[in-house]
């Protein structure tokens, strides 16, 4: 399997590269390709979209879900509390799992500079610059193609 990232940022004869290891007879992997913007960018690359079997939307995940969702995800969430866990979420990742990944990657490395502690509050504030601790509201500004 070969994940892709920001599809929509690949120029067409990158595209078609893809394609053209897709269609391989010795391949035998899949591709993902993701990011927001990805069906826009496929459309003009009508070879390759052609082969697409199937699309799925990633949502932001619900509240209720981030506290279970990490755990599954990496283990250094199992010491952090769900009110730090949504507090974080309510105040940075707002249920945007990518940054749930990069925060899980800031959070493992601090970790490991630091034995013996453990992704509470108090690290998880440390992950992020204060500008950004902004608590999402109905009329908090989205990034675009991301799901409101």
């Amino acid at each position: 399997m070969l994940v892709t990232d920001d599809v929509q940022r690949i120029a067409a004869p990158e595209l078609d590269y893809l394609r053209l290891l897709a269609d391989a007879p010795t391949t035998q992997a899949s591709l993902v390709l993701c990011g927001a913007g990805a069906e826009r960018t496929l459309a003009r690359a009508s070879a390759l979209a052609s082969r697409v079997l199937t699309w799925q939307q990633v949502p932001r995940l619900d509240t209720g879900q981030v506290p279970a969702v990490l755990r599954l995800f990496h283990p250094l969430w199992d010491a952090a509390t769900d009110t730090d866990l949504l507090h974080t979420n309510t105040t940075h990742a707002r249920g945007n799992f990518r940054t749930w990944a990069k925060t899980t990657s800031h959070a493992y490395a601090a970790l490991a500079r630091a034995p013996g502690a453990v992704a509470d509050r108090a690290l998880q504030a440390r992950l992020f610059p204060p500008w950004s601790r902004q608590p999402l509201t109905d009329s908090t500004p989205r990034a675009e193609g991301h799901p409101s």
